[in-house]
């Protein structure tokens, strides 16, 4: 009750100070900068096919898994399709996957679903995971230590309640707290991009974040990949977990998650 109190006594009248305001302001740019950077040294090319996908259609055609109309209204080559550009240009292509995946991840821009979807398209599965897994997990890093720095006023404004849980759940569990966050990295317990921005605002030691982040993501990395190897034959997101993956999550979250319930909780 008394973290309660205490968080919902701090919400001030505007979320961010002018010098957070300033150091955020200062780490956007210095990410776009740094995505302007890697486009300016991609080989020349068109580039009109090459954007964030936001949908599966989106991603038939970067991945080239359907073949464009236009290709045979222009004569055009599918060679300009991101999948051959991947086999010509593989180093530049994993930078600027590798940039955008955690430049999205850090400021929580919905779509790396379909990021991860592609790696499984252009990489293959194993190599997939990995990408996925590591930029990820870098990606959530970032976005932990941006919240530490200027992070709290803005969580207290928006989710009071819903960071009031989870502290009071992280305080109760700590002896065992990487069970905890590893369940709920493997359940849908919390929203992914919730934990980011939360953990250090609630004290969650980096190493433990780092740890339930990168393990706890690789269930879901592989489903997600793996389905994106057949990308042509799926019709929605929601075809990406069917009962089986769904009940494998729970299941293998339940196993985590099971010595913090067993353990007794502080007083």
């Amino acid at each position: 009750m008394e973290g309660r109190e205490e968080i919902k006594g701090s919400k001030p009248s505007f979320p961010l100070s002018f010098w957070e305001v300033t150091m955020a302001f200062t780490v956007v740019m210095g990410f776009v900068l740094g995505l302007g950077g890697v486009y300016l040294t991609m080989p020349a090319s068109d580039y009109s096919f090459l954007k964030l996908p936001r949908s599966l259609e989106d991603l038939h055609i970067l991945s080239g898994a359907l073949i464009c109309i236009d290709c045979f209204r222009t004569m055009y080559h599918c060679r300009d399709h991101l999948e051959i550009y991947t086999s010509d240009y593989t180093l530049q292509v994993l930078v600027g996957y590798c940039a955008v995946y955690i430049f999205m991840q850090t400021f929580m821009i919905p779509g790396t679903v379909f990021m991860s979807l592609l790696a499984g398209a252009l990489f293959g599965v194993l190599k997939g995971v990995a990408l996925v897994v590591i930029t990820a997990t870098a990606g959530a890093s970032s976005c932990y230590f941006l919240s530490k720095l200027v992070g709290r006023p803005l969580v207290i404004s928006l989710w009071p309640d819903k960071l009031s849980f989870f502290q009071a759940q992280v305080a109760q569990r700590r002896e065992s707290l990487l069970n905890y966050m590893l369940f709920l990295r493997l359940t849908p317990t919390l929203p992914n991009t919730f934990i980011n921005v939360a953990s250090p605002i609630v004290d969650v030691p980096y190493h433990i974040f780092f740890m339930a982040t990168f393990i706890g993501l690789i269930p879901a990395a592989f489903l997600t990949v793996r389905a994106g190897i057949a990308l042509g034959e799926l019709q929605s997101v929601g075809d990406l977990y069917d009962f089986n993956s769904i009940a494998t999550l729970f299941l293998i979250g339940v196993v985590s998650v099971t010595p913090t319930l067993m353990s007794k909780p502080k007083l």
